[in-house]
């Protein structure tokens, strides 16, 4: 009884046809680019109004080129008692949870407002990112990297 002959098989893959990279983690995680604006001080009079508003920016750059969910949550607070003792708390006004899709390369400006009760330094940068590129097939988004620390001294005049 007589084998069958064996062909070997090559597969050829043109060299010019680029082949879709899985983004690795870290990538993931530096979709989006974060920058609060804010004055470094700001001067305010409690005893006539005991609620100080600040106007604060956060600008987030697509540093992709692909399409991006973005989700900002603004309800992260430290949980460390040592954050508070040195910082301590203050809220965000308004609504605290945004969805938005940014284009590749695109910078969208979020207007925000801080508030505080008394005077001292805060850490405004508390607000937490989440990414993910839309064509991809995930329960969550990835958390983009923090900046660092976004420091306001509150004053009373």
């Amino acid at each position: 009884q007589e084998l069958p002959e064996t062909v070997l098989l090559k597969f050829v893959r043109p060299e010019n046809t680029p082949v879709p990279a899985r983004p690795t983690p870290e990538q993931l995680s530096n979709l989006i680019k974060t920058s609060l604006h804010y004055p470094e001080s700001f001067n305010h009079s409690f005893h006539q109004k005991s609620l100080c508003l600040v106007p604060v920016t956060l600008l987030l750059s697509n540093c992709s080129q692909a399409v991006v969910d973005v989700m900002i949550d603004l309800r992260h607070k430290p949980t460390s008692s040592e954050a508070l003792e040195i910082h301590g708390s203050f809220t965000w006004l308004g609504q605290t949870q945004y969805k938005l899709q940014l284009k590749g390369q695109e910078v969208y400006s979020l207007q925000l407002k801080a508030c505080f009760v008394h005077t001292g330094v805060y850490n405004l940068g508390t607000p937490r990112v989440f990414a993910k590129l839309v064509d991809q097939v995930t329960l969550f988004e990835t958390s983009q990297q923090n900046s660092m620390p976004a420091l306001i001294i509150i004053n009373n005049i």
